[in-house]
């Protein structure tokens, strides 16, 4: 590690949530969803009554992140405009006397700075991240993938805040790793590693949707990361690979083989939100854990099995 990184790491401590930054690459056009996502971007599609992009978000939050960096692409300006204050809803909301639902919306914003980074061509996860280095400098952040949704468990408050600890620790990047099933290692970045202690492995290698053949583990990247400033250096200097775009999980290499990279598997439960199933899966979940549909939802479950 070179020496301006290492002050930064040391000059952190181990205070929670003193990385400040993240960001949530949120430029995708969504086609899994398509029709619903050609107007609607799918990082605003609901989780019961909430956009998944707000369970990011809060969960930024609870670690303690001032400030998310949403790298979006054309089409999506309903992200930004959630984040905006919205007088004629607040309006309807105050006179109605719903303050607690008042509260609700408004609260997000006064938390936590939303900052908007155009992504004009698709060129990648990559190059979504590295166009946030003028937000960045060179200050150590996480990333969130925008259509992954950790849920708080009694474990875990905050999955990105639990990867910002072991950051911290250890003093070297750390991205957050799941166990798949040999059939599912084709869909994601999976990780070439030792296993250093209980539930901390030693990155070597992070292969880009490998083949079940070339698989190095069944260790899969869920889209939760917390890196050091070199991601970023390691980025500038990534040419396009798999797909002709530049892979996060080529410049994840770099830095592993130079700084050091662990990786963990958080105790949140997860949702893959961009994908059909995930998506119907969050809703029933939530669902069953939201006090204004829980009783009618468990009734209406339980007849439909009946029938199955």
């Amino acid at each position: 590690m070179v020496a301006n990184e290492a002050r930064l790491w040391s000059s952190l401590g181990t205070m929670n949530g003193s990385v400040k930054k993240a960001v949530i690459p949120a430029a995708g056009l969504g086609t899994r969803f398509l029709p619903a996502t050609k107007t609607v971007p799918k990082e605003m599609l609901p989780i019961v009554d909430k956009p998944i992009i707000l369970y990011n978000i809060e969960e930024c939050i609870r670690a303690g992140i001032e400030d998310v960096i949403l790298v979006a692409g054309r089409g999506k300006s309903a992200i930004e405009d959630f984040f905006d204050t919205s007088y004629e809803v607040e309006d309807v909301l105050l006179k109605a006397g719903k303050t607690e639902l008042l509260e609700r919306v408004q609260s997000v914003k006064d938390k936590i700075n939303i900052i908007s980074i155009r992504q004009k061509e698709a060129k990648g996860l990559g190059h979504a991240v590295y166009i946030a280095q003028p937000v960045i400098g060179d200050e150590p952040f996480a990333v969130l993938l925008g259509d992954e949704i950790m849920i708080e468990t009694e474990e875990c408050k905050s999955a990105i805040g639990d990867l910002v600890d072991l950051t911290q620790k250890n003093g070297k990047s750390t991205v957050a790793v799941m166990p798949v099933e040999k059939a599912d290692v084709s869909k994601y970045g999976i990780i070439e590693c030792t296993e250093k202690s209980e539930n901390l492995w030693e990155v070597s290698a992070v292969v880009e949707k490998p083949s079940l053949e070339s698989a190095p583990s069944q260790l899969a990247l869920p889209g939760r990361y917390v890196f050091g400033p070199e991601i970023l250096s390691a980025l500038r200097d990534t040419k396009p690979g798999k797909n002709g775009e530049i892979q996060l999980t080529d410049a994840m290499t770099q830095v592993a083989k130079s700084e050091g990279l662990l990786a963990t598997v958080l105790k949140s439960r997860r949702f893959d939100a961009g994908d059909k199933f995930g998506y119907l899966q969050a809703n029933i979940e939530m669902g069953l854990e939201n006090a204004e549909v829980k009783e009618k939802l468990q009734h209406y479950l339980k007849q439909l099995a009946s029938t199955l």
